[in-house]
């Protein structure tokens, strides 16, 4: 699947990796370093059935800021991504707008796209849609029954498709078998998104998971694979029969034939810990007996006003419609990096007009910037780090803390860091370490900084 172009990055004098990050799965913040110089991450994609909002912004921004950060270490970045261009949601929303699903998977996948370059996201090395593999997944799921991982659940005779016999391969769904997993692995139940049962129990039916499914060993037992039904697009599985992927299966097979074993990062949401990353790592464990990431990260939820952000209450906001009514994408992107990547935040006006008016300081500051470098031509065998880059590195390091990189820059703004710092150099520590644009001798007012619109007309 084509990617999104990435934005140029300049090149800095290398700092040392000295990263820590919050690890879910251990509760705690734990040194990450990378391996032989290559910096290994995964993060999930969209299900692409609605357009990005600030939620999902959120995420591939600060998920950026690591791969900044890694690239100004000096390492080798290794960055997979997935589409989810298969599931049910795609399926019910395409029915319910009467848009064939495929198309509406690409119209969304693209928009996704032209939000990641406007915001200034590096793209993957490599971005994989669920369609594209599944072949390799019907394998691994087959390889799971045959290791007594995966079991059978009869479909309930209206479940059938059109010509399918009973007791036929058609005829199952495959489901993860979490008893034998834990016998016969070192995975357990929990160990990823350190949640205790009762927690599961409650998220595993808010976030897709089918409990009382009869047949199930398990009611926590995730779908490896979803036979065939009536009025579904369906695929060749194989000895799994025709039917389609279930989703953590999808994302551990596309994350384990890109990166080693264990990769350094699994990222995404908060609503991702449980059930998705916990299956995915149980799958990969059970599959091939290694674990999948080293490190689990997850970053906040966004809410607007108060309220969780959702699809059914219509309140969502839409980075692409910001950007349509005159929303500078620097100014989006600095509004997200003022909240640290755990934090669940809701989204005001103010914050935007806020981030603004910060963003339109920086620009002016450039204005008193001396216009020769003490430290070096950047590119050069001379160049040598600075004190705002010292500063910006030494935030992110202690867990991508991007709102203390931010009143960094804050301080060199008002003189209280790094006098001597050229425009060239300030201009380019900041696009590179934390993504953001400056122009010199931007005019001071907010609406022209990209906020001249009423933010209460991007919501949808």
């Amino acid at each position: 699947m084509r990617s999104w172009t990435s934005p140029d990055v300049p090149t800095l004098p290398v700092l040392p990796e000295s990263l820590q990050l919050h690890d879910t799965s251990a509760g705690t913040l734990v040194p990450v370093q990378s391996h032989d110089g290559v910096g290994s991450l995964y993060v999930c994609g969209i299900t692409p059935y609605d357009a990005t909002h600030l939620g999902h912004a959120n995420t591939y921004v600060q998920f950026d800021l690591l791969v900044r950060y890694w690239r100004a270490a000096g390492l080798q970045i290794n960055y997979v991504q997935n589409v989810t261009d298969i599931d049910d949601p795609l399926l019910e929303r395409a029915t319910a707008t009467g848009v064939d699903w495929v198309e509406l998977a690409q119209q969304q996948t693209e928009l996704f796209r032209e939000d990641m370059a406007a915001l200034g996201v590096i793209a993957p090395d490599s971005y994989l849609g669920a369609v594209e593999t599944i072949p390799v997944v019907a394998a691994d799921v087959a390889r799971l029954v045959e290791r007594g991982m995966g079991y059978p659940v009869p479909l309930p005779a209206e479940e059938l498709a059109e010509g399918v016999a009973p007791g036929s391969a058609e005829s199952f769904d495959i489901y993860f078998d979490i008893s034998a997993a834990e016998a016969d692995t070192p995975w357990t139940l929990g160990s990823i998104g350190n949640y205790d049962r009762a927690e599961m129990e409650t998220l595993f039916p808010e976030r897709g998971g089918d409990p009382q499914r009869p047949g199930k060993r398990d009611p926590l037992d995730p779908l490896l694979w979803r036979a065939r039904r009536n009025g579904e697009p369906f695929w060749d599985g194989g000895s799994l029969g025709q039917g389609r992927p279930g989703w953590h299966i999808e994302c551990s097979v596309i994350a384990r034939g890109h990166l080693p074993a264990p990769f350094m990062v699994q990222g995404g949401g908060s609503d991702l810990r449980f059930p998705h990353h916990e299956f995915s790592a149980a799958h990969a464990t059970a599959a091939d007996g290694v674990a999948l990431a080293e490190t689990y990260l997850h970053t906040g939820m966004v809410g607007l006003d108060g309220e969780k952000m959702s699809k059914s209450k219509g309140n969502l906001v839409l980075s692409s419609r910001m950007r349509a009514e005159g929303v500078d994408p620097q100014v989006i992107r600095t509004l997200l990096l003022s909240h640290h990547y755990r934090a669940d935040w809701s989204y005001t006006p103010a914050q935007l007009e806020v981030a603004a008016q910060r963003w339109e300081r920086w620009n002016l500051a450039l204005a008193s910037a001396p216009e020769t470098d003490e430290h070096g031509e950047l590119g050069t065998a001379e160049a040598v780090p600075e004190d705002l880059q010292y500063a910006l590195h030494s935030a992110l390091s202690q867990n991508l803390n991007a709102p203390a990189a931010l009143d960094q820059l804050d301080m060199w703004a008002t003189g209280q860091l790094a006098a001597s710092t050229s425009r060239e150099r300030v201009i380019a520590v900041v696009k590179a370490l934390l993504g953001i644009e400056l122009l010199p001798a931007r005019p001071a007012a907010a609406d022209k900084a990209g906020v001249g619109v009423s933010v209460a007309e991007s919501v949808s």
